[in-house]
């Protein structure tokens, strides 16, 4: 079915962007839904019965929105990581497999004549120094320290 290992993974990679893309498009029918529903005023004359009754859809509406943030989080970063995966795919190689090919020689210089080679520059050399000596280093500029 699927030729090769690229192919397996642009696949799920598509069909995670398609989940993410899915859930991002319910939460924004959830959200539309939830904000073209009827809202009625309530209108009484004592501020606190208004805040008594106010309350328990001013706690209901908190919680949609968070529900639907908490949705919309989750399939954006579900959408991004199917974008991920389908870009860090592997790349197939095109064309007919080359042999490979040796080294060319550079050619070289021809001396100029009346004029003195420049010599090369030494390059300074890397050091390595293993980890058990960087460990015990601290500890002998520490008695050095202490000594004097």
């Amino acid at each position: 079915m699927f030729k090769n290992f690229r192919d397996k993974i642009t696949i799920s990679g598509v069909t995670v962007l398609c989940i993410g893309v899915a859930l991002l498009i319910f939460t924004f029918f959830s959200a539309y839904g939830f904000l073209t529903a009827g809202l009625s005023p309530i209108s009484t004359q004592d501020l606190v019965q208004t805040f008594g009754e106010a309350l328990g859809p001013l706690i209901a509406a908190a919680i949609h929105i968070m529900y639907l943030g908490v949705m919309g989080w989750i399939s954006s970063l579900i959408t991004i990581r199917g974008v991920t995966i389908m870009t860090h795919a592997p790349k197939a190689e095109m064309g007919v497999p080359q042999a490979p090919q040796a080294p060319q020689q550079k050619p070289q210089p021809q001396p100029q004549k009346g004029k003195a080679k420049p010599e090369k520059e030494a390059q300074p050399e890397m050091i390595v120094i293993p980890l058990e000596e960087m460990e015990q280093q601290p500890q002998t500029q520490r008695k050095r320290k202490s000594s004097s």
